[in-house]
């Protein structure tokens, strides 16, 4: 049976997050070629509330939409994106709230994304389904405004992964995947063993995220009211029921080998097709630095370049571009 591992991650801006149970590691790449690396201890959920089938699957999902945006705040100021003084209004606000700039933009970009979303999958389905309200069965009319979301949803990935600058990031997701699966086939984390690994991972986000649009139109076909402000409304409170159940049926499929959870995994890792993207070998080199670091085996400045040094001669490869890593140790995140 092949490893599984514990650490996941996501791709950022330029780079590559990784988290273990204990450690969570961001890498990016540096204009001037050098790796960066943010390295903070996790808090790791723990007690029977974590043990609860649905209600784990909630905080978890709530944790990876706050981690997200850290992630990516975190990777900006890394790569030097942020070093503009905050406008008076940020100044404004950060002396009426007590808190920095940075967080402030924090939970403002979570509030603006789920209002996006929101508004792209609760509201605009249900505004498109409306002329069946009166004379459509509410559970036919639950189905097309399903059936609507999905189309929207596949649509909306389309168009983002036709955007260069989106294309990088989702090279990064692969490079990500490619990194975890070459631990969990116990091979040595070099980039020659990484890049014959797969870009498609049962456990990714991607595939949560269709789960979670397959399982809406079941859990939201209780709502039979015409009214459009009540389907708003209560697909909105159902969702974190949604999530919890999206969330075990994802643990379960990446969990089990047969062909029907093999069949079931089958549509979500093709839509990954679009999320993912073939990595350079530089991206690789991030996605394992992120790992590495993740893993606890590279603290240090010296361990890190120990490794690349390793890695380099055992591929036989050209002279690789100052690497050296510059190694934030912060508090927990």
């Amino acid at each position: 049976m092949q490893k599984v591992s514990s650490i996941g991650g996501q791709a950022v801006l330029e780079g590559v997050m990784m988290r273990s149970p204990q450690l969570l590691a961001i890498a990016v790449r540096k204009e001037d070629g050098r790796i960066a690396l943010h390295v903070s201890e996790t808090k790791t959920r723990k007690g029977w509330v974590m043990k609860c089938p649905i209600v784990r699957g909630v905080i978890n999902f709530i944790d990876m939409l706050r981690m997200g945006v850290f992630t990516f705040t975190k990777a900006t100021s890394m790569l030097g994106l942020e070093e503009e003084e905050p406008g008076r209004f940020s100044q404004w606000i950060s002396g009426k709230t007590g808190k920095s700039a940075d967080s402030i933009m924090m939970g403002t970009a979570m509030v603006l994304g789920l209002a996006l979303a929101i508004g792209l999958f609760f509201i605009l389905p249900s505004l498109a389904t409306q002329w069946m309200a009166g004379w459509v069965n509410p559970m036919v009319r639950s189905l097309c405004t399903g059936a609507v979301r999905l189309v929207i949803f596949f649509l909306y990935l389309w168009l983002t992964a036709r955007m260069k600058e989106i294309q990088r990031v989702f090279q990064y997701h692969g490079a990500e995947h490619m990194t975890i699966f070459t631990y969990e086939n116990e091979l040595p984390l070099t980039v020659e063993n990484a890049r014959k690994q797969s870009r498609l991972h049962p456990r990714c986000g991607t595939s949560f995220l269709l789960i979670v649009m397959m399982i809406s139109i079941l859990v939201f076909s209780v709502i039979r009211s015409d009214e459009l402000w009540i389907q708003v409304v209560g697909r909105v409170a159902l969702l974190p029921v949604v999530t919890g159940i999206s969330y075990e049926v994802l643990k379960f499929l990446a969990k089990h080998e047969n062909p029907v959870c093999r069949a079931l995994r089958w549509p979500g890792m093709q839509l990954q097709r679009l999320t993912t993207r073939v990595p350079d070998d530089s991206m690789l080199e991030v996605a394992i630095a992120a790992f590495k670091a993740a893993d606890g085996q590279a603290e240090t400045t010296e361990d890190y370049d120990a490794f690349m040094a390793a890695q380099c001669a055992a591929e036989a490869a050209d002279p690789q571009p100052d690497m050296r890593m510059e190694l934030e140790q912060t508090g927990g995140v």
